[in-house]
């Protein structure tokens, strides 16, 4: 999972509909104020990309898993 601390706002909605409690808010490092979104528990985390279809602001992204044998792209 990758948060893009620049387009997160803070609107918790990735934590509130992620069913694996992956997901938690922190103190924004290098905002103002406020809180970003993190990962808790990258093991928990199942890809139903919950969090990344819910995003109003596109600010997460779900890596897909690569099948075993293969090389990453990219």
């Amino acid at each position: 999972i990758d948060v893009k601390p620049a387009m997160c706002t803070g609107c918790e909605i990735c934590v509130k509909v992620c069913p694996f409690d992956v997901l938690e808010m922190v103190d924004a490092v290098n905002k103002v104020e406020g809180q970003l979104a993190a990962v808790k528990d990258i093991n928990k985390c199942t890809k139903c990309m919950l969090c990344e279809l819910n995003c109003p602001h596109f600010a997460i992204f779900v890596e897909p898993e690569t099948p075993a044998g293969m090389i990453p792209q990219g």
